[in-house]
């Protein structure tokens, strides 16, 4: 990594380096003000991005509701010490929650019991403490107890054997079992950490024993809550300071049919009753084969509220707009019962009117007073005040005439109930082509407030594109920039990675939004998490172990952005009267009136130190000390890893400035910030 700074300049411009072309930022014209949501996240449960990830409950499959109904399980030794083990629906806890697991065995043994493998593992940390919470009922024979073991695998490991016990790094014991249902808890404390640790139950006694809701959750989570996120994740986030959290998809609102679609009403109340359901990335991609992954929604849409809350963001939920995904199914709701426009799908009396509702239902969720059906429930849930919900989604990514004549009604209905509520549009998975520009000219019809646009390309793209948006009408619908990332490959390529040159082109691209921020109002980097050891796609913005995580060189471009948002954007005029980009020079500016900084965004592509002078147009009362915040790599292929977090990360430096024209030499394939103080 290269910081240079204007001493640097100085040597650099001594040993024969090009004379610095003038970028003129017209501080006394300013232009559109900076949408508080300009810069933030967007959220999908893939990757393992929810369950194993930032939602930190241990146990896979706790409850025994998925489709196979023991996956994460294993019986120990092949079940050698039960006489039988079978998945019941026999007087189940209750009709949501109607499945458990019945072990017997005939005489008293040690491996008398099952092994939950957790996500990859279970991350366990030493003298942190876990709550164990699990439903017992106790059947025929003398069954005493509960055995609770957390341990490191043995020599079977996790898999399908579960051979031999491993380390012990805490155990406990459950008794008083009774012949009804009833819950039981305990705290266990590791010994050690391991990022690959298992849970271990075994029978104390012989007879039968019958197990459900089988919990193990980390009690260090975010804000210490019960059904708390993990810390770690969520830290990331809310130090990036973003505007806007969308959630929670992305495909996985859509399903892969109808009845897979995210139902948001599924995933509140009771953790203990809500019903898992498959991910539709589960076996979408042959590289990524991943059948055991559900969502269990124990992270749910009053979690993603809360989330939203905490970090400081907006909540965006996005909403099935009638349509399974359109790679998939591409199953269709009717918009009336019957008639022409019934479309595909064999829905009983699912139709149009379903979904609209659902988002009703929604809207009233997070806004409305405790005397209201569905703000009761969000006061029952222990949060009493409104969520302040501005925004709503129609649809995540879906295009054509089906998707334009869902959402005119859905989106009359919305407004006539509640005319302040923004809402966000779709253009389809493209950002060009006969889809992309009959939908952006209907939406524009129609008055949309926010259009959706996506691009996942190669580096290039982004740096030739900077100026996408330079053309767009300045009176219609605002752009939402709700999914973009380069691809250093191919899209869907599993060989992408996090690479340099895609970040910085991305950086590149983001000047272009600034610059046009009377269009863009919302931009956010997509997907968000990945689990090392359980993706599905890459690039990813945020990586993570059972134990660790770390940000990409993606991640601090994002978050050198958002955290110099700005309140007012700059007109910037390159040297010459360049385009932005000319010669791999790109730049934007905005005025931070409440820190009283003018605030220059710069990426230099180029394996040559760049000598620039700034002179900023109008500017008052300047400060003498300025700040430069860069993030340089003379290799474009870096990556950052578990191993090495921070190998490509900013750095800061303070320099002098003297005059309204500020020297500043650009570090080889840099992206720097400069933070000048200057009132307009």
């Amino acid at each position: 990594m290269m910081l240079l700074s204007t001493l640097a300049a100085n040597n650099a411009l001594a040993q024969g380096t090009a004379a610095p072309g003038t970028i003129t930022v017209q501080v006394n014209k300013p232009g559109a003000p900076i949408a508080k949501t300009m810069y933030g996240l967007f959220f999908e449960d893939i990757n393992f991005a929810a369950d194993g990830g930032l939602y930190p409950e241990l146990v896979k499959n706790k409850s025994f509701e998925t489709d196979e109904n023991l996956v994460g399980w294993r019986a120990i030794k092949g079940a050698a010490a039960l006489s039988t083990y079978l998945v019941s629906s026999q007087q189940p806890i209750s009709a949501t929650n109607n499945h458990f697991l019945r072990l017997t065995t005939p005489t008293a043994s040690p491996d008398a019991g099952f092994i939950n493998e957790g996500f990859r593992g279970m991350g366990v940390k030493q003298d942190a403490e876990y709550t164990f919470s699990v439903y017992l009922r106790k059947g025929p024979g003398n069954v005493s107890g509960l055995n609770v073991t957390i341990e490191e695998p043995g020599r079977g490991g996790n898999g399908p054997e579960a051979a031999s016990s491993g380390k012990v790094l805490a155990e406990t014991k459950i008794t008083g079992l009774t012949n009804e249902w009833k819950k039981y808890t305990a705290v266990l404390k590791s010994s050690g950490t391991t990022a690959k640790a298992r849970l271990k139950l075994t029978m104390e006694g012989a007879g039968t024993i019958d197990l459900d809701v089988v919990s193990l959750f980390p009690k260090d989570t975010w804000q210490k809550r019960e059904n708390g996120l993990r810390p770690d994740l969520v830290q990331l986030l809310k130090d990036m300071k973003p505007g806007f959290l969308r959630f929670p998809g992305g495909c996985i609102v859509e399903g892969r049919t109808l009845d897979e679609r995210y139902q948001w009403k599924e995933t509140i109340g009771d953790v203990a009753s809500r019903k898992p359901l498959i991910n539709r990335w589960n076996t979408e991609f042959k590289h990524k084969f991943t059948p055991d992954y559900y969502q269990s929604f124990g992270l749910g849409f009053f979690e993603y509220f809360q989330l939203s809350e905490d970090i400081g963001a907006e909540p965006l939920p996005i909403l099935n707009v009638g349509m399974a995904c359109q790679f998939n199914s591409a199953e269709l709701a009717p918009i009336t019962a019957s008639g022409p426009n019934a479309g595909n799908a064999a829905t009983g009396d699912l139709t149009l009117d379903t979904f609209i509702q659902d988002a009703l239902d929604l809207i009233e969720f997070a806004n409305g007073p405790a005397s209201s059906s569905w703000g009761a429930k969000r006061v029952a849930m222990g949060h009493p005040a409104p969520f302040n919900l501005k925004y709503i989604g129609i649809g995540n990514e879906q295009w054509g005439p089906q998707y334009l004549e869902r959402y005119e009604p859905f989106a009359k209905a919305i407004k006539a109930k509640y005319p302040n509520m923004q809402i966000v549009s779709s253009a389809g998975p493209s950002p060009d082509g006969p889809l992309f520009e009959a939908a952006s000219k209907r939406l524009g019809v129609l008055k949309a407030e926010f259009v959706d646009e996506h691009y996942y390309a190669k580096p290039e793209w982004f740096r030739q594109n900077v100026g996408r948006y330079d053309n767009y009408p300045r009176t219609g619908p605002k752009i939402f920039a709700g999914e973009y990332a380069a691809q250093s490959v191919a899209i869907g390529s599993p060989d992408n990675k996090n690479s340099w040159d895609c970040a910085i082109s991305e950086a590149a691209f983001m000047t272009g939004l600034e610059r046009n921020a009377d269009v863009v109002n919302m931009a956010s980097y997509a997907p968000l998490f990945a689990h090392v050891d359980a993706w599905q796609w890459t690039p990813d913005m945020i990586w993570f172990d059972n134990l660790k995580a770390y940000g990409t060189p993606n991640y601090y471009v994002q978050k050198m952005y958002s955290t110099n948002a700005g309140t007012t954007m700059l007109p910037v005029q390159m040297p010459n009267n360049a385009k932005n980009g000319t010669d791999n020079l790109f730049a934007s500016a905005v005025a931070d009136d409440k820190a009283g900084d003018i605030v220059v965004k710069l990426v230099n592509y180029s394996t040559e130190a760049r000598p620039v002078k700034l002179n900023l147009a109008g500017v008052k009362k300047m400060g003498k000390s300025a700040k430069a915040i860069v993030l340089a790599s003379n290799d474009l292929q870096a990556v950052n890893s578990l191993q090495e977090p921070t190998k490509l990360a900013p750095k800061e430096e303070q320099f002098k400035v003297s005059s309204s024209t500020v020297s500043y030499t650009l570090a080889p394939n840099s992206f720097t910030v400069l933070r000048i103080p200057g009132k307009r």
